[in-house]
C-alpha cells in the first residue's frame, strides 16, 4: 500500500525562479543620468526666474538689491505702460503670423500632396526655409529690404515708389515687411505637418465620396479638414508658443524699431534684462509671460477638445 500511495502522490511543480527587477529597471537606470542632466538645465533656470521676480536685483547698483515681494508686479500692470504696449503688440503678431501661416501652410500641403511631375523637388523647395535658422533668415531678408540693393530699388527702376525707401524703417511699412519675412520661414512647418497627416488618409473615403456625388469642396469640408483637426490644434499652438517667444527675427530684422513699433514682450524683456540690466524686473516679466501662455494653451485645447472625438 505504501508504494501505491508513493505512485498515486503526483509530482512536485518545478520551482519557479523569482524574475530579477534588473532586466526592467534597466531602461531607467540606463536614460537617468541624462533625465538628470536636462532636468537640471530646466529645473533651475525656471525656479531662479521665480526667485528673481520676488527680488530687486541689478548687477550694477548692487545696494538696492534685495527681497521686494510683488513689487515688480504691480509696476507692470500699473506704472509700465511699455508692458502693455509690448503685451498687445505680442497678441497682434501671434494672430496674424500663426493664422497666416495656417492658411498658406495647409494650401502647400494640400498641392504638394498631389501627384505631379518633379513632386519631389517642389516639397524639398516648400520645406528649405523651415532649415534656415531666425538669425539668417532675418539677415537675408534685410538684404532684401536694403534701400540701396533690395526690393525697394528694384521697385523703383520700374515706377514704383521712389528710391532710398526702407520698409523696415517706416511705421507704415515696417509690420507687413517683418510678417513676410516671418511668413517665409514659418509656412514649411504647418506645410510638413498638415502634408505628414495628409497621407495617412484613406484614398477609400474619398473614393466613396465621389461615388455618393460630393465634389471637391464636401470632400475638404467633411473628410480632409475633420482628418487635419489633430494636426492643427498642435501645430498651431506650438507655433503660437514660438512667434509668442520671437526675438531673434524681430530683434535682427527691426530691433524692436522704429519708435517701438515691433517690440514683443520677449524683445521687451530681453532689452530690460541686457541692455538695462534689471533681471528682478525682467523676471518678473517673463513670469507673467509663463502665466499668460500657460492660461490661453490650457483654453485652447479645452475648447478644440484636442484629442477627442467631435460629437
Amino acid at each position: 500500500m505504501a508504494q501505491a500511495a508513493a505512485v498515486a502522490k503526483p509530482p512536485a511543480p518545478p520551482r519557479r525562479r523569482r524574475a530579477s527587477a534588473t532586466p526592467r529597471r534597466l531602461p531607467y537606470l540606463l536614460i537617468a543620468p541624462a533625465a538628470l542632466l536636462m532636468l537640471g538645465f530646466i529645473a533651475y533656470p525656471v525656479i531662479s526666474v521665480f526667485y528673481y521676480s520676488l527680488q530687486e536685483y541689478n548687477p550694477t547698483k548692487p545696494w538696492r538689491n534685495g527681497y521686494t515681494g510683488f513689487d515688480n508686479f504691480v509696476h507692470a500692470f500699473t506704472e509700465d505702460p511699455l508692458f502693455w504696449d509690448t503685451l498687445v503688440f505680442s497678441a497682434k503678431w501671434v494672430f496674424v503670423e500663426v493664422g497666416l501661416q495656417l492658411l498658406f501652410g495647409l494650401a502647400l500641403a494640400l498641392i504638394v500632396n498631389q501627384t505631379f511631375v518633379g513632386r519631389a523637388l517642389g516639397r524639398a523647395l516648400v520645406f528649405s526655409p523651415w532649415a534656415v535658422s531666425g538669425v539668417l533668415t532675418s539677415a537675408i531678408w534685410v538684404l532684401l529690404y536694403n534701400s540701396q540693393t533690395g526690393i525697394t530699388r528694384y521697385l523703383a527702376d520700374l515706377g514704383v515708389g521712389s528710391y532710398g525707401t526702407s520698409w523696415l524703417s517706416d511705421t507704415s511699412t515696417v509690420f507687413p515687411a517683418a510678417i513676410v519675412a516671418d511668413l517665409w520661414r514659418g509656412v514649411p512647418f504647418f506645410a510638413i505637418l498638415i502634408l505628414a497627416d495628409l497621407q495617412s488618409v484613406s484614398k477609400d473615403l474619398y473614393e466613396a465620396a465621389e461615388v455618393d456625388g460630393a465634389g471637391r469642396i464636401k470632400q475638404f469640408w467633411h473628410i480632409t479638414l475633420p482628418h487635419l483637426k489633430d494636426a492643427i490644434v498642435l501645430s498651431t499652438l506650438l507655433r503660437a508658443v514660438w512667434e509668442f517667444n520671437n526675438v531673434d527675427l524681430l530683434y535682427t530684422l527691426t530691433g524692436g524699431g522704429p519708435a517701438g513699433e515691433t517690440t514683443t514682450l520677449p524683445l521687451y524683456i530681453a532689452n530690460t534684462s541686457v541692455e538695462s540690466h534689471d533681471f528682478g524686473y525682467a523676471s518678473a516679466l517673463t513670469t507673467v509671460a509663463f502665466v499668460i501662455l500657460l492660461f490661453c494653451s490650457i483654453v485652447y485645447l479645452r475648447l478644440s477638445k484636442f484629442g477627442g472625438e467631435d460629437k
